[in-house]
């Protein structure tokens, strides 16, 4: 079996492909094009996240039997087109859960604690305890929704400060579980404290939180999202934010991450969050870890293994 590794990836993923007695090229550089002239040869493609797999690409790849993304998130993949052809698509949801999970709960302690603004007084000279009085998690309620892999592991850390935490995962049945009580959407905007976002980026999720939700939840509220940027508008949260509707935002995501090449109404956007101190910003590194880099792998090459 020939595969076509057309990112970056771990060095670790070699190895257990030549375990395998699996044949590889190895070719970070390739653009679109040169993936597109390729691919005829090859049964099996593996990409991070520059790579979109569409109907033309596929319409080429005339001898690919799996794509595998080492990563969570399939929207850069034409599903219909895929299974249209009969190519199975593997992604690496177990890999990073941990990692985001951890971030997740990183990010919300930062927030809550002033930890990010506190550091950077202390550094300019200034010792300011009441300024920087913090809020705790503990008790508070947490809805998550999408309950898979990452928003029930990040379930999971939470219950260690004692939340009570809401899921809702439109996809899914009888999903409660110790940690995590099924609830419905409805639900979680009467009753949550915090709202963390764990969903792929769909058609029904494109811009779920706007104006119309965060004006329908119930009272005022934190907002993680570690899923996908283009699941949250940044204008309704800077809306909100100014409203005092949301609290604070974590935001490990964002609708444009190419933040050199904002569009004029992005960059207003984007410089009130930067300069918001209820706002944690990090560059969609929440599933990025040492760690991680090499459990993705070790991920996907078990499901390639298994399907063949």
């Amino acid at each position: 079996m020939k595969i076509l590794i057309a990112d970056s990836m771990h060095p670790s993923l070699f190895e257990m492909l030549r375990d395998q007695g699996w044949d590889y090229s190895y070719h970070p550089e390739f653009r679109r094009e040169d993936i597109l002239t390729n691919i005829s040869g090859y049964e099996g493609l593996i990409i991070r996240s520059k790579t979109i797999v569409d109907e033309e690409m596929l319409a080429a790849a005339t001898q690919l039997r799996f794509i595998a993304r080492a990563g969570a998130g399939l929207d850069l993949i034409d599903l219909e087109a895929a299974a249209k052809r009969q190519i199975e698509v593997f992604h690496a949801g177990k890999g990073n859960r941990d990692a985001v999970a951890e971030h997740a709960l990183g990010m919300l302690l930062a927030l809550f604690n002033n930890i990010l603004r506190a550091d950077r007084e202390v550094r300019n000279g200034t010792w300011d305890r009441e300024g920087n009085r913090g809020v705790e998690l503990m008790k508070k309620t947490v809805g998550i929704i999408g309950y898979g892999n990452n928003g029930s592991a990040t379930a999971q850390r939470l219950s260690g400060f004692g939340c009570r935490v809401l899921a809702y995962d439109k996809y899914r049945d009888h999903y409660g579980d110790m940690y995590a009580t099924e609830s419905s959407m409805e639900e979680i905007m009467q009753e949550a404290d915090v709202l963390s976002l764990h969903i792929p980026l769909t058609e029904v999720t494109r811009y779920l939180i706007n104006d119309d939700f965060v004006d329908n939840f119930s009272k005022p509220f934190y907002l993680v999202n570690l899923s996908r940027g283009e699941t949250v508008s940044l204008d309704a949260v800077v809306k909100g934010l100014k409203s005092g509707k949301i609290l604070g935002a974590c935001l490990d995501v964002l609708e444009n991450e190419k933040i050199n090449k904002l569009t004029p109404a992005q960059q207003e956007v984007f410089d009130y969050l930067r300069k918001a101190d209820n706002v944690v910003l990090t560059p969609h590194i929440g599933g990025w870890t040492h760690e991680s880099y090499v459990r993705i792998n070790e991920v996907l090459v078990e499901q390639i293994k298994r399907w063949l």
